[in-house]
Parts: structure tokens; C-alpha cells; sequence
């Protein structure tokens, strides 16, 4: 049966119509503010804690202990990151990914200002680590659906000949928030000693609360996915965890061993940071520029891999990221401990800011691929969570193993990060390859 159109009517949906080809970009646009915001957030807890934590929470401790310490305060976040995982991961594929990203980015905003509140160990004792480490679990399970999340979003709103390039805008977004995080700790960590330990910390936590207004701001008017409104008519009563782990184990183990690629990220960000401040005495602000000039590279380099990636596939792209890097983390690392400073910025800026941002641009949209629509966002989430905890004890790992009084003592640090990746590359060299194949075919064996 038809139905006549009034001539007002028929103007309102022909200025309508190109509303669908916006939304992928008004997608890719609101996971990249929302993620730089979220991993601001993230990333300024990693800074404080590889600069200053050791001295302000865990004073009574010698250095090096106080630094393994500071380390754990910032891997707890993964040991809650696969509890999030479950429950944000059940609720995005049963009610929709937009009230995901919008609980997500208030728990991280909230939690992050509130460590900015917290007394030091000097002033309320062991009270003070242990309120420290329980919000730090908070901005784990925010984080663990914050990614997933926007991935799902936007990969289910991109083209299906450039799913790739619009879902890398989320890892942009993860860059662009280090960088912020980065270039905010520059100034404070300029600050005369008892200054940055007294109050200068907690000028970046405080500012959390101006970048989350913004990021709920850009998120409040994002639509839902054409895909999950379509899955969501017919579902069957199965929870998506039933279906997860009836129908999709093999791909939810490769996204776990996959994301062991994380390694790399949180060593560079992280313990190449203190170790080369705290161990090799290198000035924070030089070591803090790489890390802000790799990540602005990556900025242009992620997007440019995952556009390749939509032309030749994603294993390839994503296993040279996970090799190439394995490979460029021993010159980095021997560049550290020889305190050659023109060649840390070389060998950073090709391992951060170039090959890392292979694997880094293309396993947003090749992880989601694995999974059809129904539980997309819960294998995501509890595949990635499961991997990233591994790479958020590496600082702490790295610790430990790291032989400070050795001139090699870097050595089992650069064996650990190459076995990780090896590891990561091998589990997508077993995937399937989904670049050619559609929205609705995904995840079917």
C-alpha cells in the first residue's frame, strides 16, 4: 500500500536523506573525542605514576621497590578491566552501545578527579595507596568498555569497503589523549621537586573534569547503529555471554593472545619512561617529548595503516606492527641505557610513532570483525581485557626482571616484549581474513 506525501513532508525527507552518510564520520568524530578524553584520563594516571606515585604513596619503600609499587597501582586497573568487560560488554549487545559510552565516560571522569583529591601516605598513611589502587579499578572498568564500545560503534556505522579506516579514529582518539596527558605533565613536571610532589600532581586529575564536559557533549546526540537496531528486532532470549562463548570461542582466545600486542604500548608510555628517568637519570622533559613527537606521529600514521589495511587485509598490516615493533624495542631500549639522546628520539618515534601504529590502527576493526552483531561488543571487550592484563603488569614485570646495576641489565625487558608480540602475531596469522567479507556475515564460520 502506498501512502500520498504532503509537498512539506517530501522536502523534509529529501533534506533528511544524506544523514546516513554523515553518520559514519559523526561517529568516527565522537569515538576519537570521546576516547582522547577517556585515555587522558587513563594516561595521566600511567605518567604520575611512573614520575612521582613511588615518592608520594609509597615513601617508606627504597626506590626501586616504591617504583614496582607505583607500577602495581597502575596494572590493578587491568585485573578489573575483564569484570567491566562483562557487564558493560553484556549491556552494550542487549540494550544498545550508546549507554556504554555515555556510563563509561562519566565513571573515568569522576574517578580520575577524585585521585586528584586524595591525601599522600605522609598525611593519612596506608589509607592513601589503598583509596588510590580502588579508583584505579574504577577507571579499569570504565576503560574496559570505553574501547570496545567505540569500536562497535563505529564499525558498524563505516562504509564496508573502509570499516578500517573510520574504526582506527578510536586508536587516534587513545593517541590523541596520551598527547594531551603528556604535553599537561611537561609544564608540571618542570615544577621544582617539593612543588611537583606538594600540589603540582594534581593539576592534570583536576582537569579531567573540563575534557569529560566535553567529550559527553560531542557523545549526548550520537544515534545507534543501523546494525545492532536491526540485530536487536529479532534476538533470541539467549544472553550474549551464552552466545559468546557458544559460538565464538576460537576467535575470542585469538583476540586474548592478539592483544598481547599491548605490551609495547604500556612499556614505551610507561617503563621506558622511568626507567630512563629514574634508572639512567635522563631529564623528564626529554623523555616526555618523545612521547608526545611519537604519538603525534602516530596520529597521521594510524589512520594511513588502516587504510592500507582495507586495500591488501588486516593480518598482514597488523603482524608487521607486532614484529616490527618486537624488533625496534632493542635498539630503544639500548639507546636508553647508552643515554644517547638523538638516538632514543629516532629509535622511539619508528617504534611508537610508525610501526607500533600498524597493529595499533588495524585491531580495532579486525578484532570486531571476528564477531557478529549480536556480541560484538562483549567478545571485544572480554577478549581485549583479558590480553591488555597482561600488558598492564608489563611495567611492573619489567620492574622486577629489569637488572639496574647492569649495563645489559634492559636485555630480559626486550626478551619479554619480544615474546609477547610473537605471541600476539602468531594468533592473527590463524585468523580469518575479513576485509572483503560484509557487516552481516561477520562472524559466521
Amino acid at each position: 500500500m502506498s501512502i500520498a506525501t504532503a509537498p512539506g513532508k517530501a522536502t523534509q525527507q529529501t533534506a533528511a536523506a544524506p544523514q546516513p552518510n554523515r553518520s559514519p564520520r559523526k561517529a568516527a568524530l565522537a569515538s576519537w573525542i570521546g576516547s582522547a578524553v577517556e585515555y587522558y584520563d587513563f594516561f595521566i594516571y600511567g605518567t604520575a605514576a611512573a614520575l612521582v606515585f613511588g615518592k608520594i604513596f609509597f615513601p617508606a619503600f627504597d626506590p626501586a621497590a616504591a617504583a614496582v609499587a607505583a607500577f602495581a597501582t597502575f596494572g590493578v586497573a587491568y585485573i578489573t578491566r575483564p569484570i567491566g568487560a562483562v557487564l558493560l560488554g553484556h549491556i552494550g549487545d542487549k540494550y544498545g552501545r550508546k549507554k556504554v559510552l555515555t556510563f563509561t565516560l562519566l565513571l573515568m571522569g569522576v574517578s580520575t578527579f577524585m585521585v586528584g583529591l586524595l591525601p599522600t601516605y605522609g598525611q593519612a598513611g596506608i589509607a592513601s595507596p589503598v583509596m588510590l589502587v580502588i579508583l584505579r579499578m574504577l577507571q579499569g572498568v570504565s576503560a574496559a568498555g570505553e574501547q570496545a564500545g567505540a569500536n562497535s560503534m563505529t564499525l558498524e556505522h563505516a562504509p564496508p569497503n573502509r570499516r578500517a579506516f573510520f574504526t582506527s579514529f578510536t586508536l587516534s582518539g587513545t593517541q590523541a589523549g596520551l598527547i594531551l596527558a603528556t604535553l599537561v605533565f611537561l609544564p608540571i613536571s618542570a615544577l621544582p621537586e617539593e612543588q611537583l610532589l606538594s600540589w603540582g600532581w594534581r593539576i592534570p586529575f583536576f582537569l579531567s573534569a573540563v575534557v569529560v564536559v566535553v567529550g559527553f557533549w560531542v557523545r549526548r546526540t550520537l544515534p545507534e547503529t543501523p546494525a545492532f537496531k536491526e540485530e536487536v528486532s529479532h534476538q533470541d532470549d539467549r544472553l550474549p555471554l551464552t552466545v559468546l562463548f557458544q559460538e565464538h570461542k576460537a576467535n575470542l582466545v585469538r583476540v586474548i593472545f592478539a592483544a598481547l600486542v599491548s605490551v609495547i604500548s604500556t612499556i614505551f608510555s610507561v617503563f621506558t619512561l622511568s626507567y630512563a628517568v629514574n634508572t639512567m637519570h635522563l631529564p623528564r622533559s626529554t623523555m616526555l617529548t618523545v612521547l608526545v613527537l611519537a604519538n603525534v606521529v602516530a596520529l597521521g600514521a594510524i589512520p594511513m595503516f588502516a587504510s592500507l589495511a582495507d586495500r591488501i587485509g588486516r593480518r598482514p598490516v597488523f603482524m608487521f606492527g607486532a614484529l616490527g615493533s618486537a624488533a625496534l624495542a632493542w635498539p630503544y631500549m639500548w639507546a636508553i641505557s647508552t643515554s644517547n639522546i638523538p638516538l632514543i628520539f629516532v629509535f622511539g618515534l619508528l617504534l611508537s610513532g610508525v610501526v607500533y601504529s600498524a597493529a595499533n590502527g588495524v585491531w580495532p576493526a579486525m578484532y570486531g570483525e571476528m564477531f557478529s552483531t549480536r556480541v560484538r561488543l562483549s567478545g571485544m571487550a572480554i577478549g581485549t581485557q583479558l590480553g591488555f592484563a597482561l600488558g598492564g603488569f608489563a611495567p611492573t614485570i619489567s620492574a622486577a626482571i629489569l637488572r639496574p646495576e647492569d649495563p645489559m641489565g634492559w636485555v630480559p625487558v626486550a626478551i619479554f616484549v619480544s615474546c609477547t608480540s610473537a605471541i600476539s602475531a602468531f594468533s592473527v596469522f590463524t585468523a580469518r581474513e575479513t576485509c572483503r567479507v560484509p557487516m552481516h556475515e561477520l562472524g559466521s564460520k
